[in-house]
């Protein structure tokens, strides 16, 4: 008697379950219910609560959704594509790609109403995807077997006649077709730096180590500016494993004495692929291979993401809308100084003007902008692409390191007659950089005229949302790392703790900035010839935060840790 009126107060697969018979109102709504309240879908509660058999669930889903039903044990493992996905997404979304047809993706779900997992595929992968309807329980047995399957067992590399392997160095005009053929050839070896690339990428890493020790082997990742190590393969491999990675950025694999450098690419999807830089070093135990990831979309990111204060984003916006003189942005190599540069010219990137811009090598892809990779054996050096821009009517130059004096008096010369020009640094922090100019010999007045902000910076490891925890640290030592006696009575600081969203505690990463504007009394400094010391005290009176001051609000804000800014501003 009662169904009618749960047909009409429920609605899709809550009403369809009760019309069957297979839950009576009462359940149907108590679990409609917590489900909402626990923020969770109505099926995720109901496979959970194990109220409805698996096979009758599954048949009311696909009637009440439309979607077909696939037997996930009768997929082949060693065909699902899950390249494209990666570990992580898969257990994170409980989902499993099945097959792939063309640009289309099938995807096997058990919960029809995740279709925000269905979108974060989509736009990870650049293709269009298709759910299928799984079984629940056994998709989460599915996937581990998946993942276990498609993993490499270095213990099983040594003992596959490794020996008889046949890899020869490509001729350097071979078509993209023969290096296909060769990226494809299906052998252990390329079995195994296909994956680790592939993990590489899916775990977000900007770096892979490939390292030869008396000993043993192992591989590296660098996450969120941190390296860890993710494989230990035997080192009887590390030749061949060099060899490899060396075909596919066409290097001399009969060359072992000298370094070398070169680059390799990895389409993902038809819309998205990644490059990787590789650096071969000799070591005594064998060659070192590092290999740089460049996806060249994840850099694009609006100011207000990078990090800085309020007043650090309104003094960098104003240098950087200024139609002449330079910026400067200083940090070690990785502390997201590429990233900040591209953010002022993706703001400058307008049709009425002419960008231009020269690398080693060209790290992020920006339409409209015209970019240049730097050649030294075909001598088109830094100093050679400026004097090059400047027969090219330009606005706005960006040189993407300032290493001799021909650079630094071209850069210089240009910020002077009319063209706004940005470039990076290596130093310590700003007042530093001043003192690294003076010392190439740019000369003190050309300093105080051209160079209008100077910004150092560093990244540090952003505290995991989901389980940092207070941590307690004593008002004194507090005081000691900088705060006030009065903040450090005040401030709540955390700490990390771990879990599966993150990595020993932290998830991403925040800039921490310097933002020095280089003003009247700063120019009069630099033409007197001031020291280092001079300017810092200078940039304390004019309230310029240095990079530890600008790593404790991110500490008072819950940011970071105390502990990882200290790591990052060492002072």
């Amino acid at each position: 008697m009662a169904t009618p009126t749960t047909a009409f107060n429920l609605s899709g697969l809550a009403s369809r379950l009760v019309r069957e018979g297979l839950l009576d109102q009462p359940q149907a709504e108590n679990l409609h219910d917590t489900a909402r309240k626990n923020n969770r879908s109505f099926f995720s509660h109901l496979a959970e609560s194990k109220l409805v058999e698996s096979s009758l669930l599954i048949r009311c889903t696909a009637e009440e959704f439309g979607m077909p039903v696939f037997d996930i044990a009768a997929l082949d493992a060693k065909q699902v594509p899950i390249g494209l996905v990666g570990e992580k997404m898969l257990r994170k979304h409980r989902l499993l790609p099945v097959f792939k047809r063309g640009t289309k993706l099938f995807v096997g779900i058990a919960d029809p109403t995740n279709t925000g997992a269905l979108d974060e595929i989509k736009f990870h992968t650049g293709m269009g995807v298709e759910p299928i309807l799984v079984d629940h329980t056994k998709l989460d047995n599915a996937i581990e077997e998946i993942l276990k399957t498609q993993e490499t067992s270095f213990d099983d590399l040594a003992d596959q006649g490794l020996e008889d392997l046949d890899i020869s160095a490509e001729d350097d005009e071979a078509g993209a077709g023969d290096e296909d053929a060769a990226a494809g050839v299906d052998t252990p070896i390329v079995r195994f730096v296909n994956k680790i690339m592939l993990d590489a990428i899916t775990k977000e890493a900007s770096d892979i180590h490939i390292e030869p020790y008396e000993e043993r082997y192992r591989v590296r990742y660098r996450i969120d500016g941190l390296l860890h190590e993710v494989a230990a393969p035997p080192l009887a491999l590390a030749g061949r494993i060099a060899a490899r990675v060396k075909i596919l950025s066409r290097l001399d694999i009969a060359e072992r004495r000298v370094p070398q450098d070169g680059r390799m690419k990895m389409r993902l999807s038809k819309n998205r692929a990644i490059d990787f830089r590789v650096s071969t070093l000799p070591t005594i135990f064998g060659e070192k291979v590092v290999i740089r990831i460049l996806d060249s979309t994840a850099g694009l990111v609006g100011i207000e993401n990078l990090g800085m204060e309020p007043q650090q984003i309104e003094s960098y916006e104003h240098a950087f809308t200024r139609p002449y003189g330079m910026i400067l942005v200083t940090g070690p190599t990785g502390s997201g100084k590429t990233v900040s540069l591209y953010t002022a010219l993706g703001s400058l990137n307008q049709e009425g003007r002419n960008i231009s811009t020269v690398e080693d090598p060209v790290e992020i892809h920006m339409a409209g902008v015209n970019q240049v990779n730097i050649n030294e054996r075909a001598g088109l050096t830094f100093a050679a692409s400026m004097r090059a821009f400047l027969r090219q009517d330009p606005d706005v130059i960006m040189v993407g390191e300032i290493r001799d004096l021909e650079t630094a008096d071209i850069a210089i010369k240009a910020s002077q007659t009319g063209h706004l020009v940005l470039s990076t640094l290596h130093t310590n922090d700003a007042p530093a950089t001043l003192t690294r100019l003076l010392n190439m010999g740019v000369a003190p007045f050309n300093v105080a005229s051209a160079v209008h902000l100077i910004m150092a910076q560093r990244l540090a490891r952003r505290l995991c949302g989901n389980c940092k925890q207070e941590a307690g640290i004593p008002p004194e030592a507090l005081e000691k790392a900088g705060y006030s006696a009065s903040e450090a009575k005040e401030v709540k600081t955390f700490a990390p703790v771990g879990c599966e969203q993150c990595t020993d505690g932290y998830k991403g990463r925040v800039g921490i900035f310097q933002v020095m504007p280089i003003s009247e009394t700063m120019g009069r400094l630099i033409m007197e010839g001031c020291s280092q010391h001079q300017i810092e005290d200078q940039a304390a009176t004019e309230g310029i935060l240095n990079l530890r001051q600008a790593g404790l609000l991110k500490v008072k804000a819950g940011v970071t840790s105390l502990e990882e800014v200290e790591r990052v501003t060492n002072i």
